[in-house]
């Protein structure tokens, strides 16, 4: 009972259980792997913009694998984020369609306009 108000409160515990499993697979990665996860890791959690949970713990799921997988095949850094890790990164965001926090303020913004257009005479 007490699980159920904490989480209605916090978000899922089971959520936050998987994030950290995950953000500890990161940072136990060997050098330079664990820089360029945690790095990642930071960028998309300021620029991700995602706020639904599940979408969010499947996303840094599959970047601690990504990380995983490219620690044990040794390949170079550059060759998973490329030129621009910026875009790497923003791109690798977009694959998981979830909600972003500006989604709320592009509909406020429509209702908005489509209210202020309807006055119109």
């Amino acid at each position: 009972m007490a699980a159920k108000w904490i989480e209605a409160l916090t978000g899922s515990l089971e959520q936050k259980k998987q994030y950290k499993q995950d953000k500890a697979r990161m940072e136990a990665l060997p050098a330079p792997y664990a820089e360029a996860a945690m790095a990642m890791h930071r960028y998309l959690m300021y620029a991700g913009g995602i706020t639904d949970g599940d979408t969010l713990i499947r996303m840094y799921t599959d970047l601690a694998d990504l990380w995983e997988r490219a620690a044990v095949d040794g390949t170079p850094v550059r060759d998973i984020v490329g030129d621009d890790p910026v875009d790497f990164a923003d791109t690798f965001a977009k694959a998981y369609a979830g909600r972003e926090w500006i989604d709320k303020e592009r509909g406020r913004f429509t209702a908005a306009i489509d209210k202020a257009a309807g006055k119109e005479k």
